[in-house]
């Protein structure tokens, strides 16, 4: 039997057990392995119990400032808030590829305007910005509102509360991954929810999140503190926290 007959009865057997197949409903049945079982937070925004709580509102212990000391923020009523030229605070774990949620509040009080109105920001990996702010009837630079990854993507909608309410962040983040002479292999992504809202839809970050200057990459580790800002506004936060991916 020449080659191409033999190709050709091969090719006819496989596709007429695979036209079999399609009628089997068990041929596209997985079982195994099975996801582990984790109990949801009872309410939204209540951590699941494979989560990590970064702040549960009885203290900072879980923080510290970059040179080592002890977060110096305001801890009361259940609320961490931003103390002025305190300096920004991180994690005292690292974290990589995660899933975050926190909530924040910028003061009733309004003053000042556009990036001085109520401004913080939550740096995953100490390098990369979704950005707090007063977005409520505040005109800013639309990469830098509230909701913006930082001077590269602007929210697809403002869903901002009036200051001196809770708002909240749903984030899932994937950091980016490197080969060992620093290029970057893959890129970080953001996907954000606010207030139960999409803003931020599996979006490519181009490097840090500088003020000034195009974003660059810099190799890193795999894992790095989370780290929340301090820019000189009493900016709160509650309820955080964090699940490893």
């Amino acid at each position: 039997m020449k080659l191409s007959k033999i190709i050709f009865s091969l090719f006819s057997f496989f596709a007429a057990q695979s036209a079999i197949a399609q009628k089997d409903p068990l041929s596209t049945e997985v079982w195994a392995p099975e996801p582990k079982i984790i109990s949801p937070g009872k309410n939204a925004g209540e951590p699941p119990a494979d989560a990590i709580i970064l702040f549960n509102g009885s203290n900072a212990s879980a923080w510290k400032h970059n040179n080592g000391d002890e977060a110096k923020w305001i801890v009361s009523d259940n609320i961490m808030t931003v103390k002025p030229g305190s300096s920004s605070i991180i994690t005292k774990q690292k974290f990589g590829d995660c899933q975050l949620h926190i909530e924040w509040r910028t003061p009733a009080e309004v003053k000042g305007t556009g990036q001085e109105r109520g401004n913080s920001g939550i740096y995953l990996m100490g390098r990369y910005e979704v950005q707090v702010l007063d977005s409520y009837n505040n005109s800013t630079y639309r990469n830098g509102q509230a909701g913006s990854i930082y001077k590269q993507h602007i929210p697809l909608v403002n869903v901002c509360r009036p200051p001196g309410e809770w708002q909240s962040y749903d984030i899932i983040f994937t950091a980016p991954r490197f080969s060992e002479n620093g290029r970057v292999i893959e890129p970080a992504r953001f996907t954000v929810l606010q207030n139960g809202v999409l803003i931020q839809n599996n979006v490519t970050v181009w490097g840090t999140t500088d003020h000034i200057g195009s974003p660059v990459y810099t190799k890193h580790e795999t894992k790095e503190s989370l780290l929340l800002q301090d820019h000189g506004n009493p900016v709160s936060y509650r309820n955080i926290w964090i699940r490893e991916l």
